[in-house]
């Protein structure tokens, strides 16, 4: 992509960007980290919005697998 273009992703299935948020939202929880009411990131430490990222990513690998095991 050039300087100044914009990403033009569209979700194939909307609710699964509420279903993402609400997810981000439960790992900060359980991993203590408070995620700012304005949204805004800039002050959060990269370490913290990493280890959600991360935890997020293996509870969808781990819902995948459960998925793809009739489960």
């Amino acid at each position: 992509m050039g300087a100044g273009s914009r990403s033009n992703n569209v979700l194939v299935v909307p609710q699964a960007n509420q279903a993402l948020d609400q997810l981000k939202y439960e790992v900060a929880q359980e991993l203590g980290i408070q995620i700012p009411q304005d949204g805004y990131y800039g002050y959060m430490a990269s370490r913290d919005t990493g280890a959600i990222g991360g935890h997020i990513t293996r509870r969808l690998v781990e819902i995948a697998e459960q998925q793809l095991a009739g489960k």
